[in-house]
């Protein structure tokens, strides 16, 4: 069984570990360039590569996917298995693989296509997501259903990170079940129903600017679905402030104050109050300095008190 994966991220990388853990060893892996990382802008290879370095398996870094199409011609793939890979894959490559190219994705497709399924939801507060692979089409995440499985979301504070994880292993698990299905014919693959399909953006940087207007609910979700990255910010003094951790104040307050205006919480936590609701900061780091708790925070700085944030 010949089969090429291409994948880039964290998702891509634990799912390429696992079916190589499960003797669905790749001939060889297609994945993104290394680019400058950090503020030192250090070259890093991207978390796919890095597991194929590991088990000694061919890796390919094309800009544009269509650069390796010889290249994958003559290897005569039995199939290509893509997990957050990056770019979308043109005919001339869907159709070289004897199988057809499978696509593993964290929603349960037709809901939420596209670049950011598992943050968005946590930004919805859905309760229920899972994993679907899908026999790959020209269009994005748009292609016939294979097979799928559910994921209860357990965990009210489940960040970002930590889902990504729970389907990439699901997602895994059920690949390493689906494939010898697929190979004997013992599947039927099933369309989407595009009435009922969402979709979702490729998150920026800006976008974790934190807007205060929001609910205190629907800015906690953010954060949690923005954990770690593209992260959640203020701006307090022309200095921008990362929100690392935060909670809703149960407590009832009849006033209401401006919002994004900081004020000190029971237990000497800082408070911010939102469009409805206040947020209580647990964890914060302001640009340049450490990570630190709320107390240790206002401790350092008694003028941030009934300052308001932007």
């Amino acid at each position: 069984m010949k089969i090429i994966f291409m994948g880039t991220p964290e998702f891509g990388a634990i799912i390429l570990e696992e079916i190589i853990r499960g003797e669905y060893r790749p001939i060889l892996v297609v994945t993104a360039p290394d680019k400058p990382v950090g503020r030192e802008q250090i070259i890093t290879p991207p978390p796919v590569k890095v597991i194929a370095q590991k088990y000694e398996i061919p890796v390919a870094q094309p800009e544009k996917i269509l650069n390796l199409k010889s290249e994958i011609s003559n290897l005569k793939p039995d199939l290509i298995v893509v997990a957050a890979y990056g770019q979308i894959l043109p005919k001339e490559i869907l159709e070289i693989p004897k199988f057809g190219c499978l696509n593993v994705h964290p929603s349960l497709l037709p809901k939420y296509r596209g670049a950011s399924p598992i943050q968005y939801t946590i930004l919805n507060g859905d309760k229920e997501t899972g994993v679907t692979i899908m026999l790959m089409d020209e269009k994005m995440d748009h292609g016939p259903i294979i097979s799928n499985s559910k994921f209860e979301i357990r965990n009210s504070k489940i960040t970002y990170g930590e889902l990504l994880k729970d389907l990439a292993n699901l997602g895994a698990k059920l690949l390493i079940k689906t494939i010898p299905k697929l190979i004997k014919g013992e599947i039927k693959p099933q369309p989407q129903d595009e009435s009922t399909a969402t979709y979702t953006k490729i998150l920026k940087k800006e976008d974790g600017r934190i807007d205060w207007k929001k609910s205190a609910e629907e800015i906690e979700r953010q954060i949690r679905a923005f954990d770690p990255w593209p992260e959640s910010y203020t701006i307090w003094e022309g200095k921008r402030i990362k929100i690392l951790k935060s909670r809703i104040l149960k407590a009832i307050d009849t006033k209401t104050y401006p919002i994004g205006k900081t004020l000190v919480a029971p237990q000497n936590e800082l408070c911010v109050q939102t469009g409805k609701g206040f947020l209580i900061v647990e964890k914060l780091q302001l640009e340049g300095k450490k990570e630190m708790g709320s107390e240790e925070f206002l401790r350092g700085h008694s003028d941030f008190i009934g300052t308001i944030l932007k």
